[in-house]
Order: C-alpha cells, then structure tokens, then sequence
C-alpha cells in the first residue's frame, strides 16, 4: 500500500507578550519584603509547593525559603497536592524532587503527610488542612495562577485553588470534586478558600504569572487579607498573556509529548479547547477535529490523565501508563472520560495517517494540520501549507526556515521539533 501524501509543513513563530522576571530571587524576595506578613522570628512557616509545572519553581521556593530564613523564621517545605504522586507521601516528595525541590536545594526540611485535621466548614462540608502544615505558627501557599483547565470564572487555577485541593491532601480532593459536581468548580473553590483564609494560618501566597513563552513573568506576594483581591488581578493579566494556537479551526492537531508535568489534564485545555469534565461549561475554541498525542512525559510517571481528550495515540503511550496512579487523578477529580484510552496504533506514522484519513473529503496534502511540541511550548510550531495565504496576513507570526514535509524516520516515528 502506497504511503499517504502528507502536507508540507513550515516552522511558524509565534508573538506573544513577553513580560520577564530577570532577577528571579530578587523578585521574590523583594515582594515578600513589601507584603504586610504576620511572621516573626523564631516562628515555623510551612510552605507548600505543588505539583503543576511551573517555571523556575525551584528558584520561587527557594527565595520564599531564604526571604523566611531573613526574617528568623524557620520554615519547611511541603507538597501542597491531592492525588497526586499515586496519593502517597513519598510519591509527592518524588515529584517535588523532580522540579528540583529537595532539602539541599531548599535549604530547609522537607516534610509530607497525608494526613489532615478539619479546621472549618464550607458549603455544609468539613474543610481539611494538611496535619503537618497546620502544626505550624503559619502557612503559605506558592502557586502559579492562571486559567484553569476544568472551568471559566474570576477565580481559577491559583493560590485559592491550592488552599482547597492543595492543602486538603487525597481526603480533601476526593471531597472537593464531588462537591464541584453539584455546585460548580468556582463556588467550591472561592467557598473553602475563604473558610481556609478565616480558620487557618494562612501567613502569605505568593501568585506566579507566566507568560506565553513559558516563562515567570511577574510574582506578587500577599497577605491573607489581600490574597483574594490579588489573585484575582493576577488571573486577568495570565488570560491576557496565555499562549494560544493560532488557528481555527484545525483538522489535525499532533502533540508530540502529554503529561501531568505540562498540565493538570495532560495537555492544557485552555490551548486545545476541549473540557477534562462534563460538569462545566468550556468554550470550545480552538475548534480541533482531532488530536493525535504521540508520547507521555517522563514526568508523568505514568500518570496519563487527560489522554482521553486525544482521539488517537501511540503503543509507545499505552506502553508507559500506570493505570493505578490514573486512576487514582480521574476519579478524585471525578472526570473518567479524561483516562479514555484513545485509538492506539503502534507508530507516530501510523496515528498521524489515521487521523488524515478522518478529516473527511479535504486530501491529506491540503489538510490544516497543526504540530506541536506540547501544549506549554507553542512560542514556535509547525503548521501545514494550507494555513500559508492566513500566516502572511498576521503580523504576529513568522515563517522560519524551508517549507519540508512532516517527518518521520524510518521506524514511523516522528522527529521531534527542537526549540
């Protein structure tokens, strides 16, 4: 059977807004200096950091950690997650290593449990804090703010976010998402944020904003009296400078790599314009045909939430998913669809190949097809001859380098975009 004609390709970069934190210690150290903090010498400061990826994480924590250390507090570092890391102690001490967050690099104890003490009520529910952050004189909360992946509102992915499902560990996320079923993701989230902001010792949150090259942009420190107003500052200057792709609609999207490391449903739903849950509404834009999602991060560890917004995959997917670590993330976020295995074929050709054969009467060489390295790298991408006469009216985007056909190597696999 003859090879499918497949279309030509250039290499497209993207202009985004590109705001910079340069110095990234300075930042953070001179933002907690001009919060009006409660923390005094001597006292414990438990500082959670989670399990999104997040630019320079580390070199926050750490200028969180130094800035404390300033002050003569002692502080400690402590995986604010929920299901996360197969739900086990060691499992998010595992990830928050692999973002380079260990006690050396910290210069502090790391501590993790998942135990958790209840320190209030929200919605009729009981709200849980970690038992070992609560032990401290005060915690804070160090978290990227941005669009969520799950829903739309004031209110998003961000420090509040982390107070909620962050500080209530496995018990706490299992509560939470349940509850989003009946009341919505921003009403559970605004509710137990503020129970925990009233009821617990919140000393601080730290809200990170990137911009659309992946990079920390601002950071902006607040007490517990001013974290709300914050972040919702923050979430509108994160909408503004988030990554899109630049077209729609899109036959074929091909996303080499998905992961719980790029985001909390594998690939970020904001950018490919598909939900995690049926819950909520979610715009649908872009408007994607299909997705074909090639590999799973090393960072997933296996975790492969979110696979189930691709239509077609790869054996070498299949091959790396820990069922149990999956199952685990979806059912505590109450989303099964999101751990669908799609169609699964045994090379990258093959998939790509399958998803042309869908896109109806088009021919697979004029398709609008869109190859991406993952959904936090879109800064430059490959986008087919068919979106040419749209690319040369945009100021934004730029052809770079020689239009040449989607490549694979001689086992069907594709070789990957450099950036």
């Amino acid at each position: 059977m003859p090879a499918m004609p497949l279309p030509m390709m250039y290499r497209v970069r993207q202009s985004f807004p590109r705001q910079r934190l340069v110095d990234i210690p300075a930042g953070v150290r001179a933002t907690m200096a001009q919060a009006d903090l409660p923390i005094k010498r001597g006292d414990v400061v438990a500082v959670g950091a989670g399990s999104r990826g997040i630019a320079n994480i580390a070199v926050i924590v750490r200028g969180v950690v130094d800035h404390l250390r300033e002050l003569g507090a002692r502080p400690f570092v402590f995986p604010a997650m929920g299901s996360h890391g197969g739900a086990t102690a060691e499992g998010q001490l595992e990830i928050l290593e692999h973002y380079g967050i260990t006690e050396a690099t910290m210069g502090c104890p790391l501590r993790a449990s998942m135990e958790v003490v209840q320190v209030g009520e929200a919605l009729g529910l009981p709200v849980w804090c970690d038992k070992t952050a609560s032990e401290a004189d005060w915690i804070g909360v160090v978290n990227r703010v941005k669009p969520h992946t799950d829903f739309k509102g004031e209110i998003e992915s961000g420090l509040f976010k982390m107070m909620t499902i962050g500080l209530g560990k496995y018990r706490g996320a299992t509560q939470y998402h349940r509850a989003n079923v009946n009341h919505g993701y921003e009403t559970v989230i605004t509710a137990v944020g503020r129970e925990m902001l009233a009821k617990a010792r919140i000393g601080f949150g730290l809200g990170v904003v990137e911009n659309g090259y992946d990079e920390t942009a601002y950071v902006e420190a607040f007490s517990a009296a001013d974290l709300e107003a914050g972040e919702r500052r923050l979430l509108k200057d994160a909408r503004g400078w988030m990554a899109r792709l630049p077209f729609s609609p899109i036959d074929v999207l091909v996303v080499e790599e998905i992961g719980k490391n790029i985001s909390g449903s594998g690939m970020d739903t904001n950018v490919i314009g598909r939900p995690s849950n049926p819950h909520e509404p979610f715009p649908n834009d872009p408007k994607i045909l299909w997705i074909v999602a090639l590999d799973l991060t090393e960072d997933s560890g296996g975790n492969a939430t979110g696979v189930g917004n691709a239509d077609f995959t790869t054996r070498r997917v299949a091959d790396k998913i820990d069922w149990k670590k999956t199952a685990i993330n979806s059912l505590t976020a109450c989303a099964p669809n999101g751990a669908k295995l799609p169609l699964v074929f045994d090379s990258d050709r093959e998939a790509v190949e399958s998803a042309l054969g869908c896109i109806g009467l088009t021919e697979p060489e004029h398709a609008r097809v869109i190859r991406i390295k993952n959904t936090l790298m879109i800064g430059e991408l490959e986008c087919s001859e068919a979106f040419l006469p749209e690319i040369k009216k945009r100021a934004d985007l730029e052809v770079v380098g020689e239009a040449r056909p989607l490549d694979f190597d001689a086992a069907g696999q594709v070789v990957p975009l450099r950036h």
